[in-house]
Formats: structure tokens, sequence, C-alpha cells
């Protein structure tokens, strides 16, 4: 296998409990909290330093769980960990991440405060509503950004999800106006279709697919289309495991493989996996083939839903051989 995937390291994300708590405690140490020695401080340096040495090709930074009630909060700490990734991420950039437009744009500004030469940073997200205030950034500050593909229109495709068209339609908004009015370059644009977790990947109406089959057919459609040579694909990849009950690092290895096939270059992950470079589970594989085929007919579903109950059945199976402690 060993096919490259751009990697963006997810590790330092406060919604991930460990890392949420030592942010929480790092941020209560004061106005010195991000220069002076202490123990929070060093966990967020070996974070940085461990994805940099595993080869990230960018370090992730998302604190949105900070400013649910007090936004300008999550604005100064970006700042801070921007810093941070600058001193010890040994020339890796950051992938500024945030629902907050303030928040990627306080991010990017900082990552250029500098007279050290930096590499070129990595924004997420930018939408179709909102890139009118990112996107004019550029002519300022050199940056790729991640187009998600989500919408605040109603959607018109099956079951009351946006369908394969109106994601395309989403794409080529963001795309025609970044390359053709601010001057970005097809490289430097990443879509992300989103990930669905697999174990409720169950549409409720018959005749409706499901939602990995349209992550993926968005992503083969995309790479298709000649006027879109050179953009990139990306997908938070974890996100495919929410609710399993078990081997998740295994699926998370199938879902890349498999979203690779359909053209998937990019990926946020936990770098130390290494996806696109280990072959997956033939038996996983197969799990997540079948859903990304779940195009709404019922022998699909069914074929995904049955494969679904082998696999938790396989786990209970082996949760019972394990001898419990005493």
């Amino acid at each position: 296998m060993k096919t490259h995937l751009i990697t963006i390291g997810e590790s330092i994300h406060a919604s991930i409990p460990k890392t949420g708590k030592e942010m929480t405690q790092l941020a209560e140490l004061g106005p010195d909290a991000y220069s002076a020695p202490s123990e929070p401080l060093e966990h967020i340096k070996a974070l940085i330093e461990s994805q940099a040495a595993e080869g990230a090709d960018y370090i992730a930074v998302n604190l949105d769980a900070f400013g649910e009630d007090a936004p300008q909060v999550t604005v100064d700490m970006m700042v801070e960990y921007v810093r941070m990734v600058r001193r010890w991420g040994k020339g890796v950039p950051i992938c500024i991440d945030s629902s907050n437009d303030d928040v990627l744009t306080a991010g990017l500004k900082e990552w250029y405060n500098t007279e050290k030469q930096v590499r070129q940073p990595l924004i997420n997200s930018v939408k179709a509503y909102t890139m009118d205030g990112l996107l004019p950034l550029k002519k300022d500050f050199d940056y790729a950004f991640i187009g998600l593909l989500v919408s605040e229109d109603r959607p018109t495709g099956p079951g009351g999800s946006h369908s394969v068209d109106e994601l395309y339609g989403l794409a080529n908004q963001i795309f025609e106006k970044a390359v053709g009015e601010y001057g970005f370059k097809p490289g430097e644009i990443f879509f992300d279709s989103t990930v669905f977790p697999l174990a409720i990947d169950m549409p409720m109406e018959p005749g409706v697919p499901g939602y990995t089959y349209r992550a993926f057919e968005i992503i083969k459609n995309i790479k298709s289309q000649p006027k879109m040579e050179g953009v990139h694909c990306s997908l938070g990849i974890s996100n495919s495991v929410r609710d399993l009950p078990g081997r998740k690092i295994g699926v998370c290895r199938a879902y890349a493989a498999k979203a690779m096939e359909y053209g998937l270059d990019a990926a946020i992950v936990n770098i130390t996996h290494h996806y696109g470079q280990v072959e997956p589970d033939p038996e996983l594989l197969e799990l997540v083939d079948a859903y990304a085929k779940m195009d709404g007919s019922p022998e699909r579903m069914n074929e995904a839903m049955t494969l679904m109950s082998k696999f938790c059945q396989s786990l209970r199976k082996s949760a019972e051989k394990t001898p419990k402690a005493e």
C-alpha cells in the first residue's frame, strides 16, 4: 500500500478529554501560562513535537470548546497556540481549525507575525456562506484552506439531506470564487464532504443513500472534474468510528483505505497510526465498502447492516472469551 496521504494531526483538540483537561489547566495558570515551565505546557509541547516527529504535514489546533460562552477567549488562546506550534513544530505548518471566523483570522495573522520564514498554513474551514469574509485574506496572507461542503440552505436530496449533485454545487461555488476571484491555486483547496459515523449511518426511508456513500461519491465526482485538477479531498477519519464498540483503529484504517480508492488524498488523523501506509484488515475493508456502496437500494442496505451486525457480534464474542480481572 504505502500511498502518501497528506496528514493533518488531530491531537491538539479541546474536545479530546485528556487534552482538553491539560488545556484548561494550562489556561488557568495565568499571564505566564504559555511561557513559564509547567506540566500542562510540557504536555502540549510533547503533542506538538511528537506529531512533527511522526511526519505530520500539518498540526491542527482546535479550541472551540473554550469559546462557547466567551468567544474572545478562544481568539486569544489560538494566538498562543499558534506561537507554540511555530516554536516547537519543527517547521510543520499549522492547521487553524475553528467554526469561528474570528479565531481563524487571528490565528492566520499570528502565524505570519514573525521575522522567521514559515510554511503556508491551512485554514479549517471555509464554507460557501462564509467564504466572502475569509477568502479576501489571501491578498495579505498566503494560506491554503479546507472547504467544508455544508450549506445553510434547505437540502433537497433524498431523505432531506444534500445530494451528491448539491454537494458538488457547493464545491463549485467555493472553487470558482477562490480561484477566479481571490487567486488561490487548485492545490491550495481541500474539500471536506464530512464523515458520518458508520454506527448510525442507516437511512430511515427506502431509497435514501447512506451518508458514507454520499461522502465518497462526491470525492470521486470532484476528482473526475478536469477543471478541478489539483484540488485535494480531506476527511476527519476518526469521526467514522464514533459509537463503535471496538477495533476503532482498524476500522479507521479501512475507512481511510477505502476513501483513498475514491480519490481521498488528505485526512485529519491520529498521526501515530500511519493511515495509508499499512494494509487494512480485509474484513474491516469489506465492512466499510458495504457502507460506501449503500446507494439506497434494499440489497445494499441489508448487506451493510448484516456486516455491521457480524462485526458487533465478533466483538462481543471476543469480550466473552477475555478473562475478567478478579
